[in-house]
């Protein structure tokens, strides 16, 4: 079985309403991690900067705004299904991108093909890897405190 599922788009970063570039963006998702996706933002002089966030609020956000704290997802044009914004904010910093819908909607379709929504629990191994990962972040937060 195949354990990933990943596509590379371009999608613009709006610096501000008067200036924005293209930029390539990798989506992953894993089953590993069935509940989340990652975005990798290639950053012209950057390094690139990944972001996960649940799958379902990618989904959610291509027909309708959504997103609390940190990722915000909404039609740029809710009468019309076409390009899609993605926020993310830390702190008061944040970065508004832009993608059209359809390449989010054919890797998320893809993703759907590889673990259907509502089934990722049923991913025998999902709960070791939890387990893992909550071991790790308290081992890092104990050796950072």
């Amino acid at each position: 079985m195949r354990e990933s599922v990943q596509a590379e788009i371009m999608m613009s970063f709006l610096v501000s309403e008067e200036l924005s570039f293209r930029i390539p963006v990798e989506l992953r998702y894993e089953t590993c991690d069935p509940y989340a996706v990652r975005l990798t933002f290639h950053l012209p002089g950057d390094a690139p900067v990944t972001w996960a966030f649940g799958r379902e609020l990618l989904i959610d956000g291509v027909g309708r705004p959504c997103g609390d704290g940190d990722v915000h997802i909404a039609p740029a044009d809710p009468d019309a299904f076409g390009e899609v914004l993605i926020r993310l904010q830390v702190g008061s910093d944040h970065a508004l991108f832009r993608s059209g819908a359809a390449p989010l909607v054919a890797f998320l379709d893809r993703t759907d093909k590889l673990v259907p929504l509502g089934q990722e629990r049923s991913l025998a191994d999902f709960d070791a890897h939890l387990d893992e990962a909550l071991d790790r972040i308290l081992a890092e937060e104990q050796s950072a405190g």
